[in-house]
């Protein structure tokens, strides 16, 4: 049978996967991770509203009843095209007749991968709980902290990047400081915390229409978050991010935390797969696609998803969203079909459903071309689109039921501090001023 293997079990390669489980192929999923991750949910995961088993689902489960779907545990590191077979880090080698590669993005630091240690972004599970460690860590280390200048320092946080990830951080950081943790502790007040969202471009949000970018601000004052545009990072250390405002300024908040979500870049294997295919790379390694999301002079070979830069629609890339994944997903298990049959093929087209921020509670920005909505009614339609692409029945039940309790409640369960400790304050001086 003709032998379709797919790299990457994220919306793309899952949803091309479950395109072809009645078509007559055998289909192989590779991925170095044993589930498929829900993205979207991810900065609820940094912030302790959801845990990560709730936004993750195994693949091999995703796809059990696919009696012409197997699935491989691990790490593609390149491919043999002359051969046709794609080449595991153990020096594994699957066959295949057609290839589809969609193995997503990760950071991009602008050249400055040294404040990674720093500021870590948001793209898997270990970026989550590392965010989430980073968070409430701040706290107990402010609690813990005699000195009321490096206490601030502790309760100041700068998230770089004002996208939906940005604000969607920014407003559920928010919530953790004013409601969740307000009554938690004693030596300090969890609502003196400093929330700043620090933005290049001239507004948030800037993909969304303006007067939605302005909703979005308007929401995220109210929740005492000062949102910062026209200002670039020149340099983030341990002591805080120095800004070139649009003056040409430069000034220093001193901080410990910082959380990046400024920028992507795509998967490395772009780079293997443009070196052994001769495919075009765009500048931050995205593989440029013929209208059938094929490489040029391999049509066995699909890119989809963030690793795809796709202009034959409107001239520019598409966007990095699951939506653009999923649907490319489905065009190429259709295509694949359609070309076992001689059948001719039309050019991927996609339909942009519209675009969603959610900012907290009651709060959202939601474009639908024509129609804007902003506050509650953009907050329930993200609560509703968001449940309905979860994958698998039990983690729809699981998180509505969550979301149900910490809307009561303003609770976040899943407030814990794992991973390698840092080094808490000395609280000899605190004791020392608590009983004086």
């Amino acid at each position: 049978m003709h032998r379709v293997v797919i790299v990457g079990g994220g919306f793309g390669g899952l949803t091309a996967a479950q395109a072809l489980r009645h078509a007559p192929v055998e289909v192989t999923v590779i991925d170095r991770r044993n589930f498929h991750l829900f993205q979207p949910l991810l900065y609820q995961v940094a912030t302790g509203q959801l845990s990560p088993g709730e936004i993750a689902s195994p693949i091999r489960n995703v796809v059990r009843n696919q009696k012409n779907t197997r699935v491989l545990l691990g790490e593609v590191e390149d491919f043999d095209v002359a051969t046709r077979e794609v080449i595991l880090n153990d020096g594994s080698r699957v066959p295949y007749d057609s290839l589809i590669v969609a193995t997503g993005s990760t950071h991009s630091y602008f050249g400055h991968d040294d404040w990674e240690k720093f500021a870590p972004g948001l793209k898997t599970i270990e970026d989550a709980t590392e965010i989430r460690r980073r968070i409430l860590f701040a706290f107990e280390a402010a609690e813990r902290e005699p000195d009321h200048q490096k206490q601030r320092e502790w309760l100041t946080f700068v998230l770089v990047g004002g996208g939906p990830t940005g604000v969607e951080l920014a407003g559920a950081l928010s919530e953790i400081a004013n409601d969740t943790l307000k009554h938690d502790f004693r030596n300090i007040n969890s609502r003196d915390a400093k929330i700043i969202l620090v933005e290049g471009m001239e507004r948030i949000l800037q993909t969304f229409p303006e007067d939605l970018s302005k909703a979005a601000e308007k929401s995220l004052l109210k929740k005492c978050v000062q949102s910062r545009a026209h200002c670039h990072v020149t340099n983030i250390t341990e002591d805080g991010v120095t800004l070139k405002t649009e003056s040409g300024e430069e000034q220093h908040i001193a901080c410990k935390t910082v959380l990046w979500a400024a920028g992507v870049r795509a998967s490395k294997l772009g780079k293997v797969l443009s070196d052994k295919t001769g495919a075009q790379l765009t500048k931050n390694g995205g593989i440029i696609v013929e209208p059938d999301c094929t490489i040029k002079g391999h049509p066995e070979i699909y890119v989809i998803g963030d690793l795809q830069t796709f202009t034959y629609q409107t001239g520019k890339p598409l966007p990095g969203v699951a939506q653009t994944a999923i649907q490319a997903g489905t065009y190429v298990a259709k295509t694949i079909v359609r070309r076992l049959k001689n059948q001719a093929v039309k050019p991927f087209h996609y339909f942009d459903k519209g675009s969603l921020a959610v900012i907290g509670r009651l709060s959202g920005v939601a474009d639908f071309h024509k129609l804007h909505l902003s506050g509650a009614p953009a907050w329930f339609v993200w609560l509703f689109i968001h449940i309905a692409y979860l994958i698998g029945f039990s983690n729809r039940i699981i998180v509505i039921t969550q979301w149900a309790f910490n809307y009561l409640t303003q609770n976040r369960s899943a407030r814990l501090i794992t991973g390698i400790p840092f080094p808490l304050p000395d609280i000899t001086d605190t004791a020392n001023e608590t009983r004086a």
